[in-house]
This record gives C-alpha cells, sequence and structure tokens, in this order.
C-alpha cells in the first residue's frame, strides 16, 4: 500500500495489477468492493460521495478500476460482463489475503454495467459476498447468473430513469434472494439531481449495516 490520503489508501491489487482505493475507518464490519460501469473508474466523484458515508457508517471500502490502463479504451472489454466479473472476484480475493480487511464479510456496490458484473461475481460460489448494491445498474446484464444469487440484493434506480427502471423490474423477477427495488423519486441515471444521491446512500449504508453483520 502507499501514498495515504487521510483514511484512504492507493492500492495495487496483484498479480493482475488492477489500481484501487482502499478506505477505513476504525474497527470495520464489513468491506464494499466498488464496482463501476463504463466510462467511469476509482475517482468516479458520485462513488466516492457513496465510499465516504460507507465509510462513515462503520464499513471499509475499496474502490478499483475493473481495467487496466491499456484497456480501458476497448469498447469490447467495457462490456464484457465476464471478464469484468472475473475482476472483481480477483480483487476479493486479494482482499481476503490482506491483514486488516481479510476477515470482513464482503459486499459489492455496482454501478451501471457494474452491476451487471457485481451480480454475476456474487453468484460464484467460490465466494462468500454478503450484500449486493446496484445503483443506476444494469442487473439484467448478468443473465442466468441471477437465479443463483444468494447474497441479499438491493436494486436502486431513478424515478426519471424508465429504460433502466423496466430492465431492473425483468432483473428482479429472475432473483431468487432477499431483494427490494427501490425507486428514488425525481432521479436521473446518473443521480445528480439534489439530494438524490444521498438517497442512495441512505439505502445503500442501511442495505449493508443490516446484512454485511450476518455473512
Amino acid at each position: 500500500m502507499s501514498s495515504p490520503m487521510g483514511d484512504v489508501q492507493a492500492v495495487r491489487i496483484e498479480p493482475i495489477g488492477l489500481e484501487g482505493l482502499l478506505g477505513m475507518n476504525g474497527a470495520p464490519q464489513g468491506l464494499v468492493l466498488f464496482a463501476h460501469g463504463s466510462g467511469s473508474g476509482r475517482h468516479s466523484p458520485r462513488n466516492n460521495y457513496v465510499a465516504s458515508g460507507l465509510r462513515q457508517a462503520g464499513l471499509a471500502t475499496l474502490l478499483l478500476d475493473l481495467l487496466r490502463p491499456d484497456e480501458e479504451d476497448d469498447r469490447a472489454k467495457v462490456f464484457d460482463i465476464p471478464l469484468l466479473a472475473s475482476r472483481l472476484l480477483d480483487a476479493t480475493r486479494w482482499a481476503r489475503q490482506q491483514r486488516d480487511i481479510g476477515q470482513l464479510p464482503i459486499g459489492y456496490f455496482g454501478a451501471s454495467t457494474g452491476a451487471g458484473a457485481a451480480l454475476v461475481a456474487a453468484a460464484e460460489r467460490t465466494v462468500n459476498v454478503g450484500a449486493v448494491v446496484s445503483r443506476g445498474g444494469r442487473p439484467d446484464l448478468a443473465g442466468p447468473a441471477l437465479a443463483r444469487v444468494r447474497a441479499p440484493t438491493l436494486l436502486i434506480v431513478g424515478g426519471l430513469d424508465t429504460q433502466v427502471i423496466e430492465l431492473n423490474k425483468q432483473a428482479f423477477a429472475q432473483l431468487n434472494c432477499d431483494k427490494e427495488l427501490t425507486i428514488v423519486p425525481g432521479a436521473t441515471h446518473l443521480f445528480e439531481e439534489a439530494g438524490t444521491l444521498a438517497q442512495v446512500l441512505a439505502l445503500a449504508a442501511g442495505w449493508f449495516v443490516r446484512h454485511l453483520p450476518a455473512a
């Protein structure tokens, strides 16, 4: 680990060589890995806002880029859900080997296409994922993996993001786990409207705090 930034440190996830930001306050009760969507990264202001709030709620956070810099302009890789899910699983296994966070129950926070990758990873039986939250996500991209997800899953969609609402409803019907679908009134896809991202944070924090200790 290197480059301390307050309670956040830059990390390199080996052997795949992915860059991440690991943050924790005190003695966290869980670790949330962030899977961002296309065109975003570990420095996403929206995800960093949510991550900061989750740390205040007693959780550690790991924001990571699922693609290396030389891959980010390859549109095929940007939308390659199996590849992104495999990278998220690699990061999960890396986290399990770290002294300070290795024993913490793990949750996934996915945005846009990252939500599809998070659900595919959560369906993998070799890792024990305690909870999943999707923000403006495309859980439908997880396909058949949806039926295998056992982690409690919260889907959050903006009330004005009509096409994505329908896709989330279709995915929601295929989930066979503890699940909720919450629509935030007046929010568009990126939750840029005043107060809407704060609602996402409150919902996500409540979900992870409720479910991760049980994991």
